[in-house]
């Protein structure tokens, strides 16, 4: 099964556990419409139990999932199977999280899970080191973001930015690098972008804003600046 081509700079809208049903779907519908409108490729992840509704209820977005496991149809009582979520119309998965660290070993089985699958993988790496391993694995997409940095609205520093860039680019060419660490305003991404990055994105920088629709607007016009600063 082929997977989407996914077209740059992109960006990530990631709610996490902050937004669940009807809000969550509010936010999915506005970030659709973005997506529709400036032409890019925006990835939504959701709660598991949300992912269908948002799904049917959207066109335009990459439907992503915050978690995926290894494992096949059988046992896995509590477990998340890739292909109930193939089914369900997700086409991505974050993988290795700060927030839900994998061992190696399940990472590369939820790796070779998810390309069996078509479901594209975004694999996530907390130092400069971690980042050029993991990218040895050729995932279609590496997170970098320092652990230490995550919801505390501090950013990377450009020089944490170009180094995670290369490195991942010399251990894999063909990944793309999303630096989103403390993006919390329009002028976050615009730098982000112009650092080399791929594609960012953010998390508390929206759901946290007392209008979190007006943020990422925000952010996805710095992004369409960014993206024509850097043609």
């Amino acid at each position: 099964m082929g997977k989407r081509k996914i077209h740059t700079p992109f960006f990530v809208v990631n709610p996490k556990a902050y937004l669940y049903g009807e809000k969550a779907l509010e936010l999915a519908k506005y970030a659709d419409w973005l997506a529709e409108q400036y032409g890019f490729d925006i990835f939504f992840t959701g709660q598991l139990v949300d992912l269908p509704r948002l799904k049917a209820e959207t066109e335009h977005l990459i439907l992503t999932a915050q978690h995926m496991d290894g494992i096949t149809p059988g046992v896995g009582m509590g477990h998340v199977l890739p292909e109930a979520l193939a089914e369900a119309g997700v086409e991505a998965v974050f993988l290795n999280h700060a927030e839900h660290p994998m061992p190696f070993s399940s990472l590369a089985k939820a790796m070779a899970r998810a390309n069996a699958l078509g479901l594209l993988t975004i694999v996530c790496a907390d130092t400069v080191e971690e980042a050029q391993a993991l990218a040895a694995l050729k995932p279609d997409i590496m997170v970098c973001e320092p652990a230490s940095m995550i919801g505390t609205g501090k950013v990377s520093g450009s020089s944490y930015m170009r180094m995670t860039n290369d490195a991942v680019k010399a251990a894999s060419p063909d990944t793309l690098v999303l630096q989103a660490a403390g993006i919390s305003t329009g002028e976050n991404v615009y730098t982000a972008i112009l650092s080399g990055a791929d594609g960012t994105g953010a998390t508390s920088g929206i759901v946290a804003k007392e209008d979190p629709c007006a943020a990422l607007l925000e952010m996805i016009t710095a992004l369409d600046q960014a993206r024509s600063e850097r043609e």
